[in-house]
């Protein structure tokens, strides 16, 4: 079930970027005390009282002069309004209610969205009464709180879920093989949804941002039940879409939540970009199987070296995912599109392996033997039992004496040989230590 989408928004150094780390637990946007540092939208999860949620830090704005802030904000509020379920509304709550503040406003009036006024930089008790002309805004109740300190951030956050639709799981078909494409506007998906196809089920333009939203194609082949989920492209309106790659990952973050195999698309003609890396990098945040998908093999001037040194590009720069196959087609032409359901479906078996508990404790043995644990100061770990505790992605809970001495080597070596040992082909896994008494 896709998570709902909260949108910071805001005018320049009000301190969203702060507030979403706080938020997100995670230090991504860069923060400085400067207008309009934060050059992207930001995405990350969270969670807060069981609720899971994508959150967008809609920083962007670059400044280059003072009579273009307002149409700068203005922007960032619209694409925010497009794409959220609830709205952050920061404001400063040592400088007061200005007039920009006011513009955002206005054009929060039409979201037709919940907004959530927080009063931002109130660090302590004494400045609470800052909060009061807030309500001039007209959006209720200010929170007031503090991104530095983290005051207030637990009343903000019960406002927010409060607005979220009921959580109800929808019923999935587990025959039934959901695949997502993921990747930047025009690297081809819906040309391979077409090509997957064998027919022209979805609009393909090689224009930037042609596809409005997620587009679900069910079809069977071999007996297989499939859901192609397409997530190219963004609405365009203006010229707040014309710079499209800042605004495909919100699509793909949704279509990745509900996807058993994601297709992470790219362009092998343009080669690999920061964005690429960004939007898989929550595919496999998710745990989600994947497969590199490079598209337009037939434009790329080749040689007997080419596809082996492109190989070398994907697993130099997506090293994290060295799980992932890597399939070079031509959506055009149909070259070797007809390799990627096999795939599809190797990865989605590996995807839902479970190993008998005795068979992965006789491989964690001899694992353990080959290589002996790390000791730190004379204490030596000890790895008592594993088990498998879930599928999609294979999840393993490592039993130990002192999970302090489990060190990320020593874990990726276990991970290793289970790979070596299960295949688990095109799927992350996920180790979870934890300790054991000594009986």
């Amino acid at each position: 079930m896709s998570k709902p989408v909260v949108a910071l928004v805001g005018r320049p150094n009000v301190g969203k970027s702060t507030l979403f780390n706080r938020i997100a637990q995670k230090r991504i946007a860069i923060v400085e005390d400067t207008p309009g540092v934060t050059r992207d939208r930001i995405y990350s999860t969270a969670e807060w009282l069981d609720h899971q949620f994508h959150i967008i830090d809609t920083g962007g704005i670059e400044i280059e002069a003072e009579d273009e802030i307002l149409m700068q904000i203005k922007h960032q509020a619209e694409l925010a309004i497009d794409e959220a379920d609830v709205i952050i509304f920061v404001v400063d709550g040592k400088t007061g209610v200005t007039e920009a503040d006011k513009e955002v406003a206005n054009l929060l009036y039409r979201a037709k969205k919940p907004i959530v006024l927080a009063v931002n930089k109130i660090d302590n008790i004494k400045m609470q009464e800052e909060i009061y002309e807030f309500y001039s805004l007209g959006f209720g109740e200010p929170y007031p709180v503090s991104g530095v300190h983290m005051i207030g951030l637990g009343d903000l956050l019960d406002a927010v879920v409060s607005h979220f639709p009921p959580q109800e799981e929808e019923p999935k078909d587990e025959d039934v093989i959901r695949v997502a494409l993921i990747g930047r506007p025009n690297v081809g998906k819906s040309s391979l949804v077409n090509a997957i196809l064998g027919e022209e089920r979805v609009i393909v333009s090689n224009v930037a941002g042609t596809t409005r939203d997620a587009i679900d194609t069910p079809f069977s082949t071999q007996n297989q039940d499939y859901i192609l989920v397409d997530t190219a492209g963004m609405r365009k309106r203006g010229k707040v879409y014309e710079t499209t790659e800042k605004y495909s990952v919100l699509r793909a973050l949704k279509a990745i939540d509900d996807a058993d195999v994601v297709l992470v698309v790219l362009d092998g003609h343009a080669g690999v970009i920061e964005q690429d890396k960004r939007i898989a990098g929550y595919a496999h945040e998710a745990g989600k199987a994947s497969i590199f998908v490079v598209n337009k093999w037939d434009i790329v001037e080749k040689d007997d070296k080419t596809m082996t040194q492109f190989v070398k590009k994907i697993r130099d720069e997506f090293q994290f995912m060295a799980y992932a196959p890597i399939v070079f087609v031509s959506a055009k032409t149909k070259q070797r599109v007809q390799k990627i359901l096999p795939i599809v479906d190797e990865v989605a078996e590996a995807h839902s392996m479970r190993v008998a508990t005795s068979v992965l404790n006789d491989v964690i043995a001899d694992a353990v033997v080959m290589t002996p644990p790390p000791s730190d100061k004379g204490k030596r770990l000890k790895v008592k039992y594993v088990t498998q505790v879930a599928v999609k992605p294979p999840t393993f809970v490592v039993f130990v004496n002192d999970k302090e001495l489990m060190h990320f080597s020593y874990e990726r070596y276990l991970e290793n040989k289970l790979r070596e040992a299960f295949g688990f082909e095109g799927t992350p896994i996920r180790l979870i230590v934890r300790e054991k008494e000594e009986s």
